[in-house]
């Protein structure tokens, strides 16, 4: 087969996955009012929300936690220390909400190098519920968070999960972390999800307690660097499903910078790549940039315009995108064409970083994925 039409076929063929991600998601996810009923018979549940410093939006996402509509829950805080800024606001929020099932956990317990894991090692300890909400402090759970989570549950599901949803972007390196997360990083989790191979994903998280029980509690997701990773592995072990919502969870961004948005995604590529390398590998396909090119090529070896087949391949591309945001209810706004065109740049970057770096920084700690380095730490 001669070079242009392999250029040819390799186009088309990531444009059919890219339209049939979305139809798959807009199967799945359709926007809808945040009112679903809590059953009757709904098992009660705990949340664990891991705390550190103060965010843009803290007031709101902890207050957003003492107003669900559900029938019993609890709150369990998580902190490492008794300065964190975050606790006078925690304490203001809580005494305003004096009927709320509540407590607040302060310590380090370190059994990993993942600072976040360490410190909902003792919410999980303390929670007093079969089902139990490992829930991000950025995430914003709306009335309906905790049976939304829990309609996702099937007979062979382990954990049921939401990606986060950007919203009220306010800058423009905002409105690309927009591009990622929704419109590109949601419908790849529901397209894995489809074909049997759900993914876990750290940002909202509901476990059946008896699944991770059976390999010694939470303790166990210290076997990958990325809690989610070692929650994949796990569930897949047991031959049972991770499964997403209907409708995923609201994350206000706020104020981002290019600097906050690359940080975050190429930590997140070289955590992909480490955990799961077989699955990494096709990134490279990710986004419009290979399907522009060995299409433009393809036109221009065949005689056409490449120009014109670049613009074509972009069009259709962005239009389901922008379809795919529409029928889900997510955020579009000035900025939208611009931060897609963006995103679809930074994506092969981001790839070449995941495959070449190691290190990076979380939360003011370095860390890497090295799995020697990270077990001499450990030792």
């Amino acid at each position: 087969m001669s070079a242009p039409f392999t250029f040819a076929i390799l186009c088309m063929f990531i444009i059919s996955m890219n339209i049939l991600s979305v139809c798959i998601m807009i199967n799945k996810c359709r926007a809808r009012k945040r009112t679903m009923v809590c059953p009757e018979n709904a098992p009660p549940v705990s949340i664990i929300r891991p705390l550190r410093g103060v965010e843009e939006f803290s007031r709101e996402t902890l207050e957003a936690l003492f107003h669900l509509d559900y029938n019993k829950y609890e709150i369990i805080f998580c902190l490492q220390s008794e300065s964190d800024p975050i606790i006078p606001m925690l304490r203001e929020i809580i005494n305003n909400n004096p009927n709320c099932d509540c407590a607040v956990l302060i310590g380090d317990d370190k059994i990993s190098t993942n600072p976040k894991l360490n410190n909902c090692l003792k919410g999980w300890g303390a929670a007093k519920y079969d089902y139990i909400i490992l829930s991000d402090s950025n995430a914003l759970a709306p009335a309906d968070y905790i049976q939304t989570m829990l309609a996702a549950f099937k007979e062979d599901t382990a954990l049921t999960v939401s990606m986060p949803i950007g919203s009220r972007p306010l800058t423009l390196w905002a409105y690309v972390e927009c591009a990622i997360l929704n419109m590109f990083q949601a419908r790849w989790q529901y397209g894995a999800e489809a074909i049997g191979i759900g993914f876990a994903q750290g940002k909202n998280m509901m476990w059946r307690r008896e699944v991770l029980d059976r390999v010694g509690g939470i303790a166990a997701l210290s076997r990958e660097i990325a809690e989610d990773a070692a929650a994949t592995k796990i569930i897949r072990d047991q031959k049972m499903k991770i499964r997403l919502v209907d409708m995923p969870f609201e994350q206000p961004l706020g104020h981002r910078s290019f600097k906050d948005v690359y940080s975050r995604h190429s930590r997140w590529a070289r955590l992909r790549r480490a955990t799961f390398p077989w699955h990494y590998a096709p990134e490279i396909m990710n986004g419009s940039a290979v399907a522009v090119l060995s299409g433009a090529y393809a036109a221009w070896s065949f005689g056409y315009d490449p120009g014109l087949s670049a613009l074509s391949i972009l069009t259709l591309l962005y239009s389901a995108e922008a379809l795919l945001a529409g029928k889900c209810g997510f955020y579009l706004g000035g900025y939208t064409l611009l931060s897609l065109i963006l995103r679809d740049l930074l994506l092969p970057v981001m790839f070449v970083d995941g495959l070449l770096f190691d290190n990076f920084k979380w939360h003011g700690e370095s860390m890497t994925v090295r799995e020697e380095d990270n077990a001499l730490n450990m030792g």
